[in-house]
Order: structure tokens, then C-alpha cells, then sequence
């Protein structure tokens, strides 16, 4: 069982994770996306000893309220994560691993122009299909009548879920803990909808794989300039490979052996990372280029597509560039 109290990152965890090594025991796996200051989360875990529950939230505060109420509880049951629900479905949850997941009060985004940001649309509920095991529920609430419709419109479309109730939603929940913005919403007019659907049996494709780590990258350069001149010389700059998104925004060298750090940023759905592109001289005048251990970056194919694009900009630039040895790992369309 777990003995302390802390939250987790999708960036820490295996992939996909280890669910009974976290709880300490094999048990029906539950979920909350956005727990807020998690009054719902923490109800929900006394009342279902027999499960094990995974709490999402980004926010800080909200985390913080949530872990001192868990401690508080002494509660051995939940695991709190801070991660979006994309990155934690995808990367950590095995196809058919939840047996409920719970969604209450998402942001509504109610601007038209920011309406794409909103979690609940017809892609979310086909990833969610895969992860849940048929049978599991899928509780959402909110507040907002133009979000409820849109729920409404994607769950009624979805062939892998099935109302639970006679209609698409119903105006109350009896037994349920009112959270405090579901209190605040009653108190100023806004009555929540409940949509209590459950997961059917209609087989759903897995198109949401997850990221394969690779070797970590080590390539081995000649450059026929020094480190000094390559870091003067830097610009940030930017690149796309497939729906790779890549970002290279500075350079950093330092004082005591005279190593070089490109900071990059990569975007490889549904993952993130900021990483340390190190370039560090040897003994012989060889470079080698790799990953640096700052921020603890995982290897994925976006990783050595980063050190590709950093080698193919020193060899635009130096054209005398000579590689030596290389662990990356590319397929025939990243060339």
C-alpha cells in the first residue's frame, strides 16, 4: 500500500504504468479528471475502498488542497496526478484498464474562438472507448448549457457508449458530494446537468498508441569549428517533421569544461518535452551529442528527430562536419 503522499507526472511514470506496483495491489481502477480541490475525489475514495483511484489536475493550488486532503485521510487509494487527461489516458493507461472515469465541471471554454480547447468532443470519447473496459461508467457534469449540448451531440453520436437513464442527462444525482463549484453554480441559477453514461460492448479501434521509448541518442561528430563559435553562431529556429513540431530557443555554455546545451522544445502528441541537446568535446577533438539529464527527458522518436535536425543544422552550417558514430533511430520518412 502506499505510505506517502505525493503526486506524480506523466514524465516520471512507466509507460504505460504500473497501476498494481502504485497501489501496492491489484484492484478496479477508477478515474477523476480535474479534481479541483478534490472533495469529490476524496469522498469517492472512502466510499469505494475496494477501488484505486487516479486523480488529474494542472493546477497547483488545487493539487496542494487535494494532497493535504488525502493525507489527511490517510487514504492509501488514490494517486494524484499532475497531467492532462490526453497524456494520462494515452501514455499511461493501457487499452481496457479503467473501470470508470469521471469528469466533472470542465472548463467550458465559452468563447467561440476558444471552443477547440474544450476536453469533451468526439476524439476525446473514441480514446476514452479504448481505455475503458466495457461495462465501466462515464459520469460528466456541468453547468453550461452550450457545453452540455455539445456533450450531448458527442456522446449521442459515439456507437461505444450507452445512456445509463432514459434520457441523455438528468438534473439531479442524489448521494453525491456537491463540490464547491457545483455549490456555486446552484446558488447562482446555473443548474448542473448529469450525463451518466456506461461504456457498451462496441469494439473500438485503437488508434492511440503508446510512445515507444527508444535507446537514448549518442551521436559522435567531427566539426570543424570550436563549441565557442557554434554557440555565438546560434539562432533559435524552428522545424516540423511530419506532426513533429520542433523548437530550438537557445544555447548555453559552460564555464567549466566548455560544453554546450541547445535548448529545444518538442511537441509529440500527446506528450511535451523541454529538453537539453548537449554537445560536450572529448579529449580526441570529436564531439559527442546527446541528451543532457536536466529535466529527465524521455527518448522517444520526437527526442532523436531533435538531435537529427540539431546534426543537419551544424552540417548546413559546416559543411566539413564529419559523423562518427550514431544511435539514432529513424525510419526511412524521418530521413
Amino acid at each position: 500500500m502506499m505510505a506517502e503522499y505525493f503526486w506524480r507526472t506523466v514524465a516520471e511514470m512507466p509507460w504505460p504504468a504500473d497501476w498494481p506496483a502504485v497501489f501496492g495491489r491489484e484492484a478496479p481502477l477508477l478515474m477523476e479528471i480535474g479534481f479541483g480541490s478534490g472533495l469529490f475525489l476524496v469522498d469517492l475514495a472512502r466510499r469505494r475502498p475496494e477501488a484505486d483511484l487516479i486523480g488529474l489536475e494542472i493546477a497547483l493550488p488545487s493539487l496542494r488542497n487535494a494532497l493535504r486532503k488525502v493525507a489527511r485521510s490517510r487514504l492509501t487509494n488514490v494517486c494524484l496526478i499532475k497531467d492532462g487527461a490526453w497524456p494520462v489516458l494515452q501514455v499511461l493507461c493501457a487499452p481496457g484498464s479503467l473501470a470508470g472515469v469521471t469528469i466533472n465541471f470542465p472548463d467550458p471554454w465559452p468563447k467561440k474562438s476558444h471552443q477547440v480547447r474544450r476536453l469533451i468532443d468526439d476524439d476525446f470519447l473514441r480514446l476514452l472507448a479504448t481505455r475503458l473496459t466495457p461495462g465501466a461508467d462515464l459520469d460528466i457534469a456541468t453547468d453550461h448549457a452550450d457545453y452540455a449540448d455539445q456533450i450531448e451531440g458527442c456522446l449521442s453520436r459515439s456507437p461505444h457508449f450507452t445512456s445509463r437513464t432514459a434520457a441523455p442527462f438528468v438534473w439531479d444525482d442524489p448521494g453525491r458530494v456537491r463540490t464547491k463549484y457545483e455549490q456555486v453554480a446552484l446558488a447562482e441559477g446555473r443548474p448542473p446537468r448529469y450525463f451518466q453514461w456506461r461504456r457498451n460492448v462496441s469494439p473500438a479501434a485503437d488508434i492511440f498508441p503508446i510512445p515507444q521509448e527508444l535507446p537514448m541518442p549518442h551521436v559522435v561528430v567531427r566539426i570543424p569549428t570550436s563549441l565557442d563559435e557554434i554557440g555565438r553562431r546560434f539562432r533559435p529556429w524552428s522545424v516540423e517533421q511530419g506532426s513533429v513540431p520542433l523548437k530550438y530557443l537557445e544555447a548555453y555554455q559552460s564555464f567549466h569544461d566548455g560544453a554546450l546545451l541547445i535548448e529545444a522544445y518538442l511537441n509529440e502528441s500527446p506528450i511535451s518535452q523541454r529538453l537539453a541537446l548537449e554537445l560536450r568535446p572529448r579529449a580526441t577533438g570529436d564531439v559527442v551529442i546527446g541528451l543532457h539529464e536536466v529535466g529527465f527527458p524521455r527518448p522517444t522518436r520526437g527526442v532523436h528527430l531533435a538531435v537529427h535536425h540539431l546534426i543537419s543544422w551544424l552540417t548546413d552550417h559546416y559543411p566539413a562536419t564529419v559523423i562518427v558514430q550514431s544511435t539514432l533511430k529513424l525510419t526511412d520518412a524521418d530521413d
